[in-house]
């Protein structure tokens, strides 16, 4: 697979968001299967891999860690801390954060290190400044922000410069090409989107009688709803339309729309199957010319989407259960 940077990081082209096979998206596969499929992922050329201390309670850590042990130093492992409004001493806590991921993903540094969502806005300067010590000592190779606001993106990267911002982008969310995207272009930051395929929507699988069950946000993210299905039908048939033009599938043209928009895009898409990790790496061998590119945007600058993915929706998930 073709190569990217993110600043001073050089991963594949497409990464491999982890979090699915612990818990989010309803059953998961056993372990050992899990682990299967992050070494194949591997094996189809994939060296960016992503975790989070909060994916199933540090699970999926474990998960990762052990999956990736036989060919750790050859790849890019990101992984997130939480830090709560609350926490007094940034410094100390950022520590024992890191010290508890790099114990469950049995390594003894992390190649880049995000501060999962941002809850204190007075806190960015600290972080930032954290984050640079560990770079020096060795503990972690780059940092980065998620979700964050373009604001907080130039504040942090004065401080420490930013590797990435990993925030949810895809055709159906782009309110972060507005600002946040251009200002990592300006700042030589790598952008890598989470939910790229807008939790699996643009792959055209699901149907306004698919039902969802236990942990699965699909319950909760509005762009689900039966009602919103079918009226996102017109964006699926435009995917549709030149994914058979192409010999793709809606879903490599939706990952290779994100890779031609800027070099330094790495989605992170999530995949249970092998069926769908073919499918989405093969997106990487998927080039559009520039005027399928320009028609395509002209296309979805037309189209009204409904239905979104919200924190304080999936923040509801907990309540259902």
């Amino acid at each position: 697979m073709n190569t990217r940077d993110l600043r001073d990081l050089k991963v594949s082209a497409i990464g491999y968001g982890c979090m699915g096979l612990s818990h989010g998206y309803g059953a998961t596969p056993e372990r050992s299967e899990a682990i299967r499929l992050i070494r194949s992922a591997y094996g189809y050329g994939c060296t960016f891999f992503d975790t989070a201390e909060a994916y199933g309670a540090g699970d999926n850590e474990r998960l990762v860690g052990e999956a990736v042990k036989p060919f750790r130093s050859r790849i890019v492992l990101a992984t997130k801390l939480h830090l709560n409004k609350e926490d007094g001493d940034v410094a100390a806590v950022v520590r024992s954060h890191l010290e508890g991921s790099l114990k469950r993903l049995g390594t003894d540094y992390v190649d880049l290190y995000y501060q999962h969502r941002i809850e204190d806005d007075d806190q960015v300067e600290e972080v930032a400044g954290v984050m640079g010590e560990l770079i020096r000592e060795g503990k972690i190779r780059g940092w980065g922000q998620s979700q964050a606001t373009e604001d907080q993106v130039r504040r942090a990267n004065a401080v420490t410069p930013l590797t990435a911002v990993q925030s949810e982008f895809s055709m159906m969310e782009r309110m972060f090409e507005k600002d946040v995207i251009p200002a990592c272009e300006e700042l030589g930051i790598g952008f890598v989107p989470f939910s790229p395929l807008a939790s699996g929507f643009l792959s055209g699988k699901y149907t306004k009688q698919q039902t969802y069950e236990g942990d699965d946000v699909r319950r909760v993210i509005t762009r689900f709803a039966p009602e919103n299905v079918e009226r996102n039908q017109p964006l699926l048939e435009l995917l549709y339309t030149l994914a058979e033009e192409k010999g793709a599938t809606p879903a490599q043209i939706s990952l290779a729309w994100m890779l031609h928009k800027k070099d330094y895009i790495v989605p992170i898409p999530g995949m249970r199957t092998t069926a769908r990790m073919e499918e989405n790496f093969g997106a990487a061998d998927v080039a559009l010319t520039q005027r399928e590119y320009e028609r395509l945007e002209e296309s979805l600058a037309k189209l009204t989407l409904y239905g979104n993915r919200t924190d304080q929706d999936i923040a509801k998930l907990k309540r259902m259960r």
